[in-house]
């Protein structure tokens, strides 16, 4: 079966960095579509960033563009989230998804797997 993991998370200040990363195993993702939602207290869950596994096409949400990014290592099976330049308001549980269509999409219903999720809090 589909497993996703991710790890990576923890305590940063504002204005630093993390690498989430998300280990996917249970089949051959070459086909499928990545992406990472996120989570905050009280709030509805939010479309991130995505990537074609097969064509490394991303598109990202456009409160993180600039100081996130997305990216895989098809060797590893593994996708990243960089995150620069983090703040408060990037605090949430971050989740990784697998779509099987593989087209890049910010909806969740065009994902079939997600992961646990690792908290990113953000201090100021």
């Amino acid at each position: 079966q589909v497993q996703l993991v991710e790890s990576g998370g923890g305590l940063v200040q504002a204005g630093g960095s993390l690498t989430l990363s998300c280990a996917a195993s249970g089949r051959t993702f070459t086909s499928y579509v990545m992406g990472w939602f996120r989570q905050a207290p009280e709030k509805e869950r939010e479309f991130v960033a995505t990537i074609s596994w097969s064509s490394g096409s991303t598109y990202h949400a456009g409160s993180v563009r600039g100081r996130f990014t997305i990216s895989r290592d098809n060797a590893k099976n593994t996708v990243y989230l960089q995150m620069n330049s983090l703040k408060p308001e990037d605090t949430a549980v971050y989740t990784c998804a697998a779509g099987r269509t593989g087209r890049l999409g910010v909806r969740e219903a065009g994902y079939d797997y997600w992961g646990q999720g690792t908290q990113v809090t953000v201090s100021s």
